[in-house]
């Protein structure tokens, strides 16, 4: 979660939502990415699906057996779908998202209803991730942005 929570400060200093993820295979982080999506001007370029994008690349299919991904907030039902079409096993993530989270929080696609069922942990290292996320719209709120 460490890994993650370095990719959202990374997003946090180009002015982006500070939500990092990270995909681990065997004790070795394989994708790491943060949003980009006022960067590129794309509504996919979440954290997650750029690190599952990548990890696909490096493992060179569309499945991703073995891994886990760790992400610095519940993903969304965007996210969470991409995490079942490529069939990550494992999901960690630190806060919840109260608002679009799709692993229990407002939604659960963790249930067993679709064709692929993660295991799901969340409120790991709530405290610091969630305390990113204030810590950035506090002060974009300031500026009046």
């Amino acid at each position: 979660m460490r890994a993650a929570i370095e990719q959202a400060m990374l997003a946090e200093a180009i002015d982006e939502v500070p939500i990092g993820a990270v995909i681990v295979r065997d004790e070795e982080v394989i994708a790491a990415a943060h949003n980009t999506r006022e960067t590129e001007k794309n509504p996919l370029c979440h954290a997650e699906i750029s690190a599952i994008a990548r990890a696909a690349e490096v493992l060179c299919g569309w499945r991703l057996p073995g891994c886990t991904l760790y992400v610095t907030l519940e993903p969304c039902p965007m996210c969470a779908g991409a995490v079942i079409n490529a069939r990550i096993p494992r999901v960690v993530f630190g806060a919840y998202d109260k608002k679009a989270g799709a692993f229990g929080t407002l939604y659960d696609l963790a249930e067993g209803k679709l064709n692929h069922k993660p295991e799901v942990a969340g409120g790991i290292l709530e405290k610091e991730c969630a305390q990113l996320l204030s810590s950035y719209f506090r002060k974009k709120r300031k500026r009046g942005v």
